[in-house]
């Protein structure tokens, strides 16, 4: 089962999510609209995001979708 790490700093207004453990070497890639994909430096996996200017019932949320686990075809 997959693990969801949340942070929300309401001063900073800022929201992380992580669902893997936040790496020493990640990068941070800007997908607009203040949304921050956060990688895996090493292998480009996509470990967590972070939403700038976030405050309560934003609704930028809504329109971020992880899913975990294996595409079947």
């Amino acid at each position: 089962m997959a693990q969801l790490k949340v942070f929300y700093e309401p001063e900073a207004e800022l929201l992380t999510v992580f669902w893997q453990a936040p790496r020493k070497e990640q990068i941070s890639t800007e997908l607009g609209d203040g949304v921050i994909l956060i990688k895996d430096s090493n292998t480009g996996e996509p470990i967590g995001i972070e939403i700038l200017s976030y405050h309560p019932g934003d609704n930028r949320f809504d329109a971020v979708s992880v899913e975990l686990g294996k595409l079947s075809l």
